[in-house]
């Protein structure tokens, strides 16, 4: 029996790590148990049979990208070609927090910045303050210049890059180790997004950690939140919310909420609350189409 970490899944074939590389399928009882084994999970498993046996415990997962016990997710998003979109920032960022995954933000193509207007350009340096004011690491690279800064993370970590297509991802993991030579995407002008390059899940070894870049994607949903658990992956309104009068406050439509009083102060940004207002409206749609 060996312990190892999956780095690749493929067609139910799963590439376990253990001082080499082996390629196991999963003992039959998983599918009874309705558990499939994923990407990051730790495992014990036998080298004579090439069978998983045993998947240890997760300290999180995610369902899109399919991966486990990740520590860092690195969020790649353009600033232009595919532009700059903040409620899919939002959106990740806060499925993050309720899994207890803690984000590092990548901002990408600062250089075509000077092809936007300066409302535009505006309105991304306060958002870039902002986010950095709440508490989240904000890098900017061009052509994967962040790559020093990053190995920071992925050292003695698991990471993952996400984002959508088109923005850079395999261009950092290039950066990060030459050697990899991951194929990056080239923009349709006519669609304003990149063709999808990375067509499964597979973690690489940086350093003494390990990193994956995933498919690109464009929508993330709510599963299994409820307003109020919404509000508080938001970190700064849970922050603040001590401050409200009620001790549930949603920051909807409350008397004596402090995050709307944020807002109206520009205190709390205002794509932020008006993407939170959007997300909470799915929650509740959900939560409908449940019963």
């Amino acid at each position: 029996m060996k312990n190892g970490l999956i780095i690749k899944s493929i067609s139910g074939e799963y590439t376990v790590f253990s001082e080499e590389l082996y390629v196991c399928k999963p003992r039959g009882v998983f599918r009874h148990q309705d558990k499939s084994p994923k990407v990051g999970d730790c495992v014990d498993f036998d080298e004579k049979t090439l069978t998983i046996i045993k998947i240890h415990d997760r300290k999180n997962e995610l369902v899109r990208p399919v991966i486990a016990n990740v520590d860092y997710a690195i969020l790649v998003f353009s600033i232009v070609e595919p532009d700059l979109n903040l409620q899919l920032l939002d959106r990740i960022l806060s499925i993050l927090e309720y899994q207890d995954i803690s984000s590092v933000i990548v901002f990408t193509k600062n250089d075509l910045l000077q092809f936007k207007d300066t409302n535009f350009e505006e309105a991304y340096n306060n958002a870039k303050e902002y986010y950095k004011k709440i508490g989240y690491p904000v890098l900017e690279s061009i052509n994967g210049s962040c790559y020093q800064e990053l190995k920071q993370y992925v050292e003695n970590n698991v990471c993952v890059c996400i984002g959508q297509s088109g923005v850079g991802k395999s261009t950092i993991l290039n950066a990060l180790d030459p050697t990899l030579n991951i194929k990056t995407a080239e923009i349709s002008k006519a669609l304003g997004r990149g063709k999808h390059t990375t067509r499964h899940i597979e973690l690489i070894k940086v350093g003494n950690g390990w990193l994956a870049d995933s498919p690109g994607f464009g929508t993330v949903n709510f599963d299994d939140i409820d307003e109020l658990t919404l509000s508080h992956t938001f970190v700064e309104f849970f922050k603040e919310s001590e401050n409200c009068r009620f001790s549930k406050c949603t920051h909807t439509n409350e008397p004596g909420c402090n995050i709307k009083a944020l807002v109206d102060k520009n205190e709390i940004l205002g794509t932020r609350y008006r993407n939170y207002l959007t997300f909470i409206q799915e929650v509740k749609q959900n939560k409908k189409n449940k019963y």
